[in-house]
């Protein structure tokens, strides 16, 4: 079992409380962790991946606020540090990524070059 000790990412509590209503709203059974990741793409290179997902046998797994996390651990060296936030304003409703390791980001806030 990986499990890590220390958080590599921090979650807002806002954040927080929409994942734990949309775990809930979509019965997402209780396997299912939450998987933040990268894929190539998106406006400045790369996007970030947050859903619910079973562990993988490579994943690291840690854990905030009693929700599972899975990672792997590729994903780390783009990931570390990295802030998921909950935002809810007149031009911009959802999850919101605050990462030091991007050298640059676009305006939608999820993507990012490294």
């Amino acid at each position: 079992m990986n499990v890590i000790e220390e958080t590599p990412i921090i979650i807002s509590e806002s954040a927080m409380d929409q994942l734990i209503r949309i775990r809930t709203e979509q019965n997402i059974p209780s396997d299912h962790g939450l998987r933040v990741g990268v894929r190539g793409g998106g406006c400045s290179g790369f996007s970030y991946t947050l859903g619910f997902d079973v562990k993988k046998e490579q994943d690291q797994e840690f854990e905030i606020g009693g929700v599972r996390i899975f990672m792997e651990p590729a994903h780390a060296l783009y990931l570390v540090g990295m802030r998921i936030e909950w935002v809810e304003g007149l031009n911009n409703r959802g999850f919101s990524f605050v990462n030091p390791n991007a050298k640059e980001t676009c305006g939608c806030g999820q993507s990012f070059s490294a």
